[in-house]
């Protein structure tokens, strides 16, 4: 009886954690509001220019997988069906704050202030890419799967000890919350009481691998319990939900309240990567049919039609101004001059070690040939 007992009530605390963490939407499929007390206090230019925002980033995937297809760029993580999640937590930043990405979000990056010229050295391995401008809070996109949340929360404390008035935020897939480096950065981000924020985007595959076989839990957001940091699970398809999320985060995070997990549910239309990802074998069409329904562009479209603010035209005109500068910047990257060994080799040492010293000297002979 006593075992009885203890695994029903097991079950029934599980139950209520998960119950703790239910979805935050404003805006439903068809644009509609479903939540007024929630709305941001965003100006009508500002509700505009967060859509042209995600149009530009639709189009910029588009040209980016053509452009992969092409041989003119190497890596690259497709980004469309994710675009709320991306731009609508960016848009709630100021420039203050610090971006840890992870490799799908470089639309974070070019809207913090990284020209889109070295995205494309980036993804091509060029070590101007990862050469961040001058007051541009950025870090290079990390490729390890979860390092990046260890490092957003040194990041953090490091913004806490100079007393600033900013956040380091980071960003990981769901694949990346099953990671030992995740739970071990938002607990060291909850003890420490740092100004961190965690976007999990939930795009329920890590590659192939489907969410539900990654955890038993029912949400990644009831993770920041054990951390004992507040945590919160939104429609990732919705930019203002989203925004209003990042928003209120930062806002306790400046105000010295901590860090707060934030699982945005969210859905990548095409494949993990370029590099060879077929999603179609594990992935059911009529998933894929589900979560094209719900798409983000669609939804924010719908909302700023009903309100007059968003016409066939503008969206035209944002769609041809971000052909002409992605056009641009790959002519910029294609003028870049091609890097050396050697330039590497400078970049990563003060005081190179005296055995590459030879392989130095090597190559600038063969270079200079």
């Amino acid at each position: 009886m006593g075992a009885k007992t203890s695994q029903f009530n097991v079950k029934k605390q599980l139950e209520k954690i998960a119950e703790q963490f239910p979805t935050f939407q404003i805006l439903n499929e068809e644009g509609e509001v479903v939540n007024e007390a929630a709305m941001p206090n965003l100006s009508d230019e500002q509700l505009k220019e967060l859509m042209r925002r995600m149009v530009y980033t639709r189009v910029l995937d588009q040209r980016c997988i053509s452009l992969n297809r092409q041989g003119r760029l190497g890596f690259y993580a497709p980004t469309a069906g994710q675009e709320a999640s991306q731009i609508g937590s960016q848009f709630a930043l100021e420039k203050e704050d610090f971006i840890l990405p992870a490799y799908r979000d470089i639309p974070q990056m070019i809207w913090h202030g990284l020209p889109l010229y070295q995205a494309f050295l980036f993804s091509r391995g060029h070590f101007h890419g990862n050469q961040i401008p001058e007051g541009v809070n950025l870090l290079p996109p990390q490729i390890i799967i979860g390092a990046q949340i260890i490092q957003a929360a040194g990041v953090a404390l490091g913004i806490k000890k100079r007393g600033e008035k900013a956040v380091a935020i980071t960003y990981t897939g769901d694949g990346g919350a099953s990671q030992g480096d995740f739970y071990e950065g938002i607990n060291f981000a909850g003890a420490f009481n740092v100004p961190a924020i965690f976007v999990v985007q939930n795009n329920r595959f890590a590659i192939s691998t489907p969410v539900e076989k990654q955890s038993a839990a029912k949400t990644i957001a009831q993770k920041a319990v054990a951390a004992g940091i507040p945590g919160i699970q939104v429609d990732g398809m919705d930019p203002l939900a989203v925004y209003v999320a990042v928003r209120e985060a930062r806002e306790r995070a400046i105000n010295g309240e901590g860090p707060t997990l934030i699982e945005t549910l969210t859905f990548r239309y095409g494949p993990h990567t370029m590099a060879g990802d077929d999603p179609t074998r594990y992935r059911s069409k009529e998933l894929e049919d589900e979560w094209e329904k719900k798409d983000p562009i669609v939804r924010f479209r719908k909302f700023l039609e009903k309100k007059g603010l968003w016409s066939e035209e503008e969206e035209t005109q944002v769609i041809e101004q971000a052909k002409e500068d992605i056009k641009q910047a790959i002519k910029k990257a294609d003028e870049t001059p091609k890097q050396k060994v050697t330039d590497l080799m400078d970049i990563m040492y003060e005081n190179m070690p005296f055995n590459l010293k030879e392989q130095y000297e090597i190559y600038k002979e063969k270079e200079s040939k």
